[in-house]
Parts: structure tokens; sequence; C-alpha cells
């Protein structure tokens, strides 16, 4: 932690900032002022943070947040070190994880981090940081796909595309917690893992087409976007579900969808307190776990993005900050 003084007299931290768009070259250590809880809020002094893929996206080139400069960041796991006016939730000294408010809550990628009091709850004693700081934004973003827009319930046939990555491991197994039988899509290599997960049953997409492969299905959750959303539309039952997380709608989306009787529905994350509360409680149960790929210092948060970049991560990349 940094408590060097700032130009304004107060206490500094480190964070990673970029000034531009461009690669993870971009991305820099700085010290800036550290900021204050305003009404309703919490500073969180920072132990762990997830890496999403959108903060790659968000550092390549323009996103939802205007041009840098810039802290990236929307997962965070730590200690509330402060509280705002009226916070009755959270005591300085709390173990919380949340999801700051996406996409301009931003800033999770540093010593502290300020956000909404019911954007966190307390952290389950029986997992870490790590673990905890990888959940908020892929769990919730699962959360709200499977369970708020599709209501997924016990016998439901749902296929999960890109089921080892980020979002698709956690969307597994909060499937299997709501009864569902579960479909996903991954390389052979990873087929092991995804069932231990909870995953039904499981398509190579390398060596077979999944569109011809499945049918009859009820809610498709798809991570991927373009033509996957089109040929998802093959694999569901008329009244059946499409949820994309990519909010651009392939060309002819919703006249094929709609000649298949079929909803679809493109979404975005949200601040969620009761859904962080869902997912914590799965946590409580062992019904929900991160497998974190690879954990990273705060100063090497351009080595997350390259790695990230990959699309070879199964489960989730963290920055510790020490």
């Amino acid at each position: 932690m940094s408590d060097e003084q700032g130009g304004t007299g107060g206490p500094t931290m480190r964070a990673i900032r970029q000034e531009e768009y461009g690669g993870p070259e971009v991305l820099h250590e700085v010290v800036v002022p550290r900021p204050l809880p305003g009404v309703g809020q919490l500073l969180v002094r920072v132990r762990a943070a997830g890496v999403n893929p959108t903060d790659w996206k968000h550092r390549a080139g323009p996103g939802f947040l205007g041009r840098p400069p810039f802290v990236l960041g929307w997962d965070v796991s730590g200690v509330v070190e402060r509280v705002g006016r009226g916070v009755t939730l959270f005591r300085p000294g709390d173990e919380v994880f949340g999801m700051l408010p996406y996409p301009h809550g931003v800033g999770a990628h540093a010593e502290f981090a300020v956000g909404p009091a019911r954007a966190f709850v307390r952290k389950p004693a029986a997992i870490d940081h790590v673990q905890a700081g990888a959940l908020p934004l892929a769990a919730l973003t699962a959360w709200q796909a499977l369970v708020d827009t599709a209501h997924v319930g016990p016998g439901d046939r749902v296929l999960i595309h890109a089921a080892a990555g980020g979002v698709g491991h956690l969307a597994v197994q909060l499937a299997r917690a709501r009864g569902a039988y579960v479909i996903g899509t991954a390389s052979a290599q990873k087929h092991e893992l995804v069932r231990g997960l909870g995953a039904d049953e499981l398509i190579d997409y390398r060596s077979a087409d999944f569109a011809e492969a499945v049918h009859g299905v009820d809610v498709v959750l798809d991570t991927i976007g373009g033509d996957y959303q089109l040929r998802s539309l093959r694999t569901l039952r008329p009244g059946g579900t499409l949820v994309s997380l990519i909010p651009r709608a392939a060309e002819g989306l919703a006249a094929q969808a709609a000649a298949r009787e079929v909803d679809t529905r493109l979404m975005l994350v949200e601040a969620d307190h009761a859904g962080m509360q869902a997912i914590a409680d799965l946590v409580e149960t062992e019904s929900l776990r991160a497998i974190v790929a690879q954990t990273f210092p705060l100063a090497r948060a351009a080595d997350a993005h390259r790695a990230g970049e990959t699309g070879r991560t199964t489960g989730k990349l963290v920055l510790t900050v020490e």
C-alpha cells in the first residue's frame, strides 16, 4: 500500500492507468490520490481484482468509458477501509467482494476502489481474496443471464458456449445448481474439467457442429456472438430463449428468431446486491467456485491482458494487491 502524500497533501495509492488506447504496453503503474467514499459508498482496500475480456476490449479501443485516461477493473475483493455517510451494511475491517457498477463505476485495478455499498456483499470466510476477486463480474453475468433473464429451472436443457471460459465455467455450475441438464461446447482437452463442474454433455466445437448435434434445448447462453447467435437458434425449441452476452445482433437474428418462435435477449451485466448475495450463498454451499488460471501482481497487469488476449484461458485471471 502506498502512504506517500500527494500534491494535495492527502494519501495516495498505486493504480494501473492508461493514457491512450492500444496494446497491453499502454498500461502503466502510476501514483494517484486515494479516493474518498461519497454518500452511500465504501472505500475498499483491494486485495484481489479479476481481469475480464471487457478490460482488454476497453483498453484496446473505444468502449463505454470515453477516451482515456482511466483505470480499468470492475471485480473487487478486499477489506472495507472507510464507509461513506448513510452506510449501515458494513464497517471498516469487513471483508467484502463485489462488482463496481458496469461500465462507469470502473477502477478496481488499484490499491483502493470506491463503489456503492450495495454493490458488495460479505466475502465468504471459506474462500480467499483471489477466489473472491475472480467471481463477481463473470458470476453475476451468468446469474443474470440464466436466472434473471432465462429463468432456468429444474429439467431445463441449457446449452452453454465456451463452457470452460470465464463466464462459461461458472454458468455450468449455476445451471447445474438450478437443476438443469447442461450441455457445453469446449475443446476436447477441456471436457474432463467441464464435466467435473457439472456438465452432462459436451461437444468439441473443433470437430463437430453444435447446431447439428444439439436440438430441443430450452436456453442457450452465447458468450461469443456473430454467427454463434444464428447457429444457436437451430438448437432451440419453439418458445426457447437465446441469451447473448454480445450486445450486437448478428444480421438477420431478429427475423430468424421470429420464424423459429424463439426469444432473443442481448444483455450486459449490472451491479446487483441480490445477485451477489445469491453467488455468495452458492459459494457457501460449495455449489460454485472459480477456476483461477493464473494470478499476477498489480504491477504486471499488462501481462494479465496478454494472457487473456490469447483466447486460451481456462477460467479466470486475477490481479493481486499487496
